[in-house]
C-alpha cells in the first residue's frame, strides 16, 4: 500500500538482467502460523551486459530476513541493503552462489499473491509478480533456471507435498512431519514455480504421446469433490492429443498434475507440470455445472495446457510482450473448443464477448495497445486487449496467412525459441521467415490500441458488369496515442446474387475467378477493389467470421439483413445480419421512448426469427444464439450516450412482443426439446449442447406470456431435471418473472440443497444479483449477508458485486447514484484484502463518460473519493487515476 504516486515503468525502458540464475535449489518449512523459506541461487554475470560486477538487486516483499550468505559467507547487516521491495548486495566473482533464510506468512495472504492458504491447503499463485512474495530473487521473466523444491509439513495435515517436475525423493520427518523433493528439468522464470501441500485426493489417469511416452495425468481436490473431475480429465486427455495433432506438440514431463483451488483470483495458472486451477475451471458434474461450465472447464483446462509450448517453453521475455504468450494460446483454446463443439457457435460466442467488454475497454482511460508501452501494475494488463483482442491478432495472421503456413510458422517458432524468453516480434519474424512474407505494417496490430473502423461503399456497373468496394480505415485516438497509421485489415468476404447463391469472385487484373469467399488485404486509408464478371448488382457479405477485430459501417437496409440472414452461407454472417437488424430494430424503439411515443415493433424482426425458429435443419445451437438479442451492455457500449432505461424498456418490450408474436414455434420447440431431455441421461457433448440451449432461450421467452401452462412446464423443469443447467436456467427465468412466490420458494429450495456446493452458491448469487427488477441494489446488500458469502474469496466476490455492477445495468445505473456508491465502497474495502480483485471490479466506473451528464457527475465522484480514501494499492490507484485522466 502506498500514499505516494507510484512509478510507471516504461517498454522502452527494457535493459537485459545483470545477472542470471542457473540453478535455484528451495526448501519449504511449513507451519500454521509461518513458513520458513530458504534458498540457494547458483548464480553469474549476464555475458550479455559486459564486464565489471554492478551490485545485485533481488526483489523481495513482505519478506522477513533471517540469514544471508554469499559463497557461504554470512553477510552481517552492514554488509547489503534491504528496502521494502529490494536486497542489495555486492558480488566479489563472476560467479557465486547466494544463500537466504525467510520467514513469511501464508495464513495471513488475502491478496492471494505467493505463498497463501486456501482453506487448509498451501498453494501459490506467482504470476505476474508474486514470487517476490515467497523468497529474495530475480523476479522478472527472462530470468530462467532449473528448480528443486523441497516441501516439508506436517503429514496428518499436509499428506500430499506437491512442486513443479518430477518427484525425485521423499520420507517421513520427526514430529510426525515428512518430506519431498521435487525436479523441474526445464529452464523457467520464477512466475512458473508452483507449490501446493494439502490434504487432497487425486483421480489418476494416463496419456501415450505421439512418441510412445507414457505420461501420469492427476487432478488433486479435496476429498469431497472427487466426483467432479472426470470432465476435466477426459478435457485433458483431448487436449494433449488435438497440441499433437495440429501443432505437432508433444508433452515433456513425465507427470502432469492439475490442482483445484477454491481461492484464486484468476481462472487457472498454468505453473510447468503443477497447474493451479481455480476450482470453478476444473470441477464439473451435470448435477452441479451448467454446459457453459463444462464448456468453460474444457476450453480452460486446454488453455493451461496448450501454455506448455506456447509460454512454458517458450516465454515472454518482459510483461509488456504478455499477449505473446496469452493472444496465442487463448487462439489455440478457441480453435481446439470450436473443433470439439460447434465452430460457427463458438465464433459467435467470442465475437459477441469481444464487442461487448473488449471494446468498451478499447473505448475507455484504459485502453492500451496489445503490447502496451507502459503500466505501472502489471496485475492490471491482464486485460481483454492482451488476451481477447491478442487472440484476433493471431487469428489474422492465420488468416493471412492459411492453415498450413500458419502451421510452418509455428514450427519455426517452438524450434527457434524453445527454452527462450522472446518478444511478439520474434513470433511475427518466425511467421515471417517461414512463408517469405512482409509482415512490419501488420505489427501495428501490436503497437496502436483502439478499435478501428472500416466504413465500405459500393457501386455497380452494369455496363461493364463490375462491381466495387471502397475500403476507409480509421482509428479513434486513445490515451497517449493521437495519430494511427492505418493497419492491415484482412477482409474476409462473399457477394450473392438475387437466389442468394455466393458468386465466383474475380478481383479486375486477374485471369480467373478464385473461389466464392476471397481475402482482400486492406492496407491503405481508402482502398478500392473491383470484381469483374459480376451480371448482376450482388449483395456483399462482409467480414465473414470477424475477420478483423473492427467495427464494421455498410448501409445495409433491413431487407437486406433479412436476405442476408436467410442465404448467407456464413453462419456468423447469418447471425451477424440477424444481430444489425435487431439493433436497427431496438435502436428505433429507444428513439421512440425517448420521444415519448406509443413503442411499436418492425414486424420484419417477427417473420425473420419465425423463419429461423421453423427451420429444422439449421444447428439448434444456432438458432439459440439468433434467438438472444443483443445485450443492453452491447446497446450501451454502440451508443454515443447510453439511455440507461430507454435500453432497458426497448429491449425488454421487443422480448415480450416476440413472446407474444412466436409463442406457437417457441412453445413447440421447447415442449420437444424439455420431452428429449426427460427421455435421456446428461451427456457433455455438442448436441446436447444445443438442444438445451434452445429449449431454455425458449422458456425465457414464453414465461413473459404469463401463460399458466408455462408457468407449469417451467416448475416442472426446475423440479425435475436431472443437470444444472436446465435447472439454473428455471431458476433464472423465475427470478426475473412476476411470479413472487414460486420465486421465493424456488431460491429457498435451490439454496437449501445446495448450501454445501460453494461453486453452486456462486450461481444462486449471480442470478440473484442479475435480475433486474425493482430493488436489486437491496437484494445485493441482503445477499452479502448471507452464511455462504464472504469478500475474501474472488468467486463470491465475481459472483455478487461482480454480476450486479457488470450484468444489471437498470439497476446498477440507478439515478439517484446508490449503485456508484455501493460499488465504491465495495472498491475501498477490497482494496485492502486483495488489490487485484478490488482493481477488477472497477471496470464499470471507468466507463463514465458513456452516460448523461448526471451520471457522470454522480461515478466520477465516486472515483474521486476512491482516490482519496487512504493508502491505495497501486493495483487501484492506476485504474483510477487513469479514469479521471
Amino acid at each position: 500500500m502506498r500514499n505516494e504516486q507510484p512509478k510507471m515503468i516504461y517498454l522502452k525502458d527494457y535493459q537485459a538482467p545483470e545477472y542470471l540464475i542457473d540453478e535455484t535449489h528451495l526448501t519449504f518449512e511449513l507451519f500454521e502460523d509461518h513458513t520458513l523459506v530458504h534458498a540457494q541461487l547458483v548464480m553469474r554475470r549476464n555475458p550479455a551486459r559486459g564486464a565489471g560486477l554492478p551490485p545485485l538487486v533481488l526483489d523481495g516483499q513482505q519478506l522477513e530476513l533471517l540469514a544471508l550468505a554469499l559463497d557461504g559467507v554470512e553477510l552481517t547487516a552492514a554488509d547489503y541493503q534491504l528496502s521494502d521491495s529490494q536486497l542489495t548486495l555486492q558480488p566479489k566473482a563472476v560467479s557465486f552462489v547466494v544463500d537466504s533464510s525467510v520467514r513469511i506468512h501464508p495464513e495471513s495472504n488475502t491478496a492471494l499473491e505467493g505463498l497463501y492458504k486456501s482453506g487448509s491447503m498451501f498453494c501459490t499463485q506467482c504470476e505476474a509478480e508474486g514470487f517476490r512474495k515467497i523468497t529474495y530473487y530475480l523476479d522478472r521473466p527472462d530470468v530462467m533456471s532449473k528448480f528443486t523444491t523441497t516441501l516439508s509439513g506436517e503429514q496428518h495435515k499436509y499428506p500430499v507435498l506437491l512442486s513443479n517436475g518430477n518427484l525425485i525423493a521423499s520420507g517421513p520427518d520427526d514430529n510426525g512431519r515428512h518430506w519431498a523433493t521435487w525436479e523441474d528439468p526445464f529452464m523457467k522464470p520464477a512466475y512458473l514455480f508452483a507449490l501446493v501441500a494439502g490434504d487432497l485426493w487425486c483421480v489418476e489417469d494416463s496419456f501415450t504421446t505421439m512418441s510412445q511416452r507414457e505420461v501420469t495425468l492427476r487432478i488433486y481436490v479435496e476429498p469431497e469433490n472427487i466426483d467432479k473431475c472426470q470432465h476435466a480429465m477426459d478435457s485433458l486427455k483431448k487436449s494433449m492429443r488435438w497440441d499433437e495433432e495440429v501443432y505437432g506438440r508433444e508433452y515433456d514431463l513425465d507427470i502432469f498434475m492439475i490442482v483445484a483451488v477454491n481461492d484464486f483470483n484468476m481462472g487457472a495458472m498454468e505453473n510447468k507440470g503443477l497447474n493451479i486451477f481455480n476450482s470453478s475451471c476444473v470441477l464439473a458434474r451435470a448435477e452441479t455445472a451448467t454446459d457453459a461450465a463444462h464448456q468453460r472447464v474444457e476450453g480452460v483446462v486446454a488453455h493451461e495446457y496448450f501454455h506448455n509450448w506456447s509460454g512454458n517453453r517458450v516465454t515472454c521475455r518482459d510483461w509488456f510482450q504478455l499477449s505473446l504468450k496469452e493472444g496465442f494460446t487463448v487462439f489455440r483454446d478457441a480453435e481446439f473448443s470450436a473443433d470439439m463443439n460447434s465452430r460457427t457457435v463458438k465464433r459467435i460466442e467470442d465475437v459477441a464477448f469481444l464487442r461487448t467488454n473488449q471494446f468498451a475497454e478499447d473505448a475507455g482511460p484504459m485502453a492500451h495497445p496489445v503490447r502496451p508501452d507502459s503500466f505501472i501494475e502489471i496485475s492490471n494488463f491482464y486485460t481483454l486487449t492482451v488476451y481477447e483482442k491478442g487472440s484476433e491478432v493471431v487469428r489474422m495472421i492465420h488468416t493471412l496467412l492459411g492453415a498450413e503456413g500458419f502451421r510452418k510458422g509455428t514450427d519455426l517458432y517452438f524450434q527457434r525459441h524453445d527454452g527462450q524468453a522472446v518478444t511478439c516480434d520474434d513470433f511475427v519474424k518466425a511467421m515471417e521467415d517461414a512463408n517469405g512474407v512482409e509482415l512490419t505494417q501488420f505489427k501495428r496490430w501490436y503497437s496502436q490500441g483502439g478499435t478501428p473502423r472500416l466504413a465500405v461503399s459500393e457501386s455497380y456497373d452494369a455496363a461493364n458488369q463490375s462491381y466495387s468496394l471502397t475500403f476507409r480505415q480509421s482509428c479513434p485516438a486513445t490515451p497517449g496515442q493521437s495519430e494511427k497509421l492505418p493497419f492491415v485489415i484482412p477482409v474476409e468476404l462473399g457477394l450473392l446474387n438475387g437466389q442468394g447463391a455466393d458468386l465466383p469472385l474475380r478481383l479486375a487484373g486477374e485471369p480467373a475467378a478464385q473461389g466464392t469467399t476471397r481475402v482482400l488485404s486492406v492496407t491503405e486509408a481508402e482502398q478500392v477493389f473491383t470484381f469483374v464478371d459480376v451480371a448482376e448488382k450482388p449483395l456483399p457479405s462482409l467480414l465473414r467470421g470477424l475477420s478483423a477485430p473492427v467495427k464494421l459501417n455498410f448501409a445495409y437496409d433491413r431487407d437486406q439483413l433479412m436476405f442476408l440472414m436467410q442465404h448467407d452461407s456464413d453462419g456468423f454472417n447469418r447471425w451477424e445480419a440477424g444481430q444489425q437488424l435487431a439493433v436497427q430494430v431496438l435502436q428505433e424503439l429507444i428513439g421512440q421512448h425517448q420521444r415519448g411515443a406509443a413503442l411499436v415493433l418492425d414486424q420484419r424482426l417477427v417473420v425473420a426469427l419465425r423463419t429461423v425458429l421453423e427451420n429444422p435443419s439449421l444447428d439448434q445451437a444456432m438458432v439459440a444464439e439468433m434467438l438472444s438479442l443483443p445485450s443492453e451492455a452491447y446497446l450501451t457500449e454502440i451508443s454515443e450516450v447510453a439511455d440507461v432505461e430507454a435500453i432497458h424498456t426497448a429491449r425488454e418490450f421487443a422480448r415480450q412482443q416476440l413472446a407474444e408474436s412466436l409463442f406457437q414455434p417457441l412453445w413447440q420447440r421447447y415442449q420437444a426439446n424439455r420431452e428429449v431431455s426427460r427421455q435421456s441421461a446428461y451427456v457433455a457433448e455438442a448436441g446436447h449442447f444445443a438442444r438445451r440451449s434452445l429449449q431454455n432461450i425458449a422458456l425465457s421467452y414464453l414465461l413473459l406470456t404469463a401463460r399458466p401452462e408455462v408457468l407449469a412446464a417451467c416448475l416442472e423443469q426446475y423440479d425435475s431435471c436431472d443437470n444444472m443447467t436446465e435447472r439454473l436456467a428455471a431458476l433464472a427465468v423465475l427470478v426475473n418473472s412476476a411470479h413472487e412466490q414460486e420465486r421465493a420458494k424456488a431460491l429457498a429450495v435451490f439454496a437449501e440443497h445446495f448450501k454445501g456446493n460453494p461453486l453452486v452458491m456462486d450461481q444462486w448469487f449471480s442470478v440473484q444479483a442479475a435480475s433486474a427488477l425493482p430493488g436489486g441494489l437491496q437484494r445485493v446488500r441482503e445477499l452479502m449477508e448471507h452464511p455462504a458469502f464472504t469478500l475474501k474469496n474472488p468467486n463470491k466476490v465475481r459472483a455478487l458485486i461482480g454480476a450486479f455492477a457488470g450484468q444489471n445495468l437498470v439497476n446498477f445505473h440507478s439515478a439517484d447514484g446508490s449503485g456508484y456508491r455501493f460499488l465504491a465502497d465495495m472498491v475501498i474495502t477490497l482494496n485492502a484484502l486483495n488489490p487485484q480483485i478490488a482493481a477488477r471490479q472497477l471496470a464499470p466506473l471507468t466507463r463514465w463518460r458513456k452516460y448523461d451528464s448526471a451520471r457522470q457527475a454522480l461515478m466520477k465522484a465516486e472515483l474521486e473519493r476512491i482516490l482519496a480514501s487512504g493508502e491505495l494499492s497501486s493495483d487501484v490507484y492506476e485504474v483510477v487515476s487513469k479514469s479521471l485522466a
